[in-house]
């Protein structure tokens, strides 16, 4: 997975974290989290802000 991955990233981060309301999610968390997910290959300096907000999004669309 790469950043741009954005639903197969909230679908991983549902089956990591289940417990977790995905909208209270801090976005440093969310950045560790992601750069932590098993298949995630992507560069951690290469997020930022939008990307991340559309992680979460799309991480509460999967949760719902």
């Amino acid at each position: 997975m790469q950043w741009n991955d954005i639903h197969d990233i909230a679908i991983a981060l549902t089956d990591q974290h289940p417990d977790v309301d995905a909208r209270y999610v801090r976005f440093t968390d969310l950045h560790q989290w992601v750069c932590e997910l098993e298949d995630f290959q992507g560069d951690p300096q290469r997020s930022g802000e939008k990307l991340l907000e559309a992680i979460q999004a799309a991480w509460i669309d999967e949760q719902n």
